[in-house]
């Protein structure tokens, strides 16, 4: 069961619309599905929401810490708030995967994603779950930056906005800890 909702990003007007923000996008999406607005909460050093649905509590959280140092946000919530690594669900983007593409996953390593690496860091496990996005490669690895920090184009936006959309679809499961069902679902390809 999923208590914590974290869509990892960089704060700031200039990266609003930028491919390193997709776990923004994804939890303002869900936010406004909800009905309910974040609000600046120093204490977690983000943008945090409370909810309750079907009897379920859970919170929604915008680390505002800068992509590099997420795990600071994410670890002051949990402890806080006592929610367990196998609670927590961070959404993020995924160079690995076509725009569009979205994968739920349980575990595993970072995979030299660095807000990811000080979420292990800051948690001092990897056992959290991870609802990757889509955003494409540039081919060239020297050109990641610049790629990540860049607005996708049109059609590459509505393939992930497509994607984020069915990610959402499967909120229910997520919250009311049924892990499998929402595995498959968000497993199976956007249509």
């Amino acid at each position: 069961m999923i208590k914590l909702f974290v869509g990892l990003g960089n704060p700031g007007p200039q990266y609003e619309d930028t491919r390193h923000n997709v776990g923004f996008w994804w939890i303002d999406a869900l936010a406004e599905q909800l009905k309910i607005q974040l609000s600046p909460e120093r204490g977690y050093f983000g943008l945090m929401a409370r909810a309750t649905v079907q009897g379920h509590m859970f919170w929604l959280l915008e680390p505002q810490t800068f992509m590099n140092a997420s795990g600071k946000s994410v670890a002051a919530l949990a402890r806080f708030y006592k929610i367990q690594p196998e609670e927590i669900l961070v959404v993020h983007d995924e160079l690995d995967f076509p725009p569009g593409q979205i994968k739920l996953k349980h575990g595993g390593s970072h995979g030299g994603h660095n807000g990811l690496r000080d979420i292990h860091a800051q948690l001092g496990s990897s056992d959290y779950w991870r609802l990757r996005i889509g955003i494409g490669h540039p081919g060239i690895k020297a050109e990641v930056v610049h790629w990540v920090l860049g607005r996708p184009a049109p059609g590459d936006r509505r393939l992930i906005e497509n994607a984020i959309e069915h990610g959402l679809a499967s909120f229910g499961e997520l919250t009311g800890g049924a892990m499998d069902k929402a595995t498959q679902q968000i497993n199976t390809p956007v249509k």
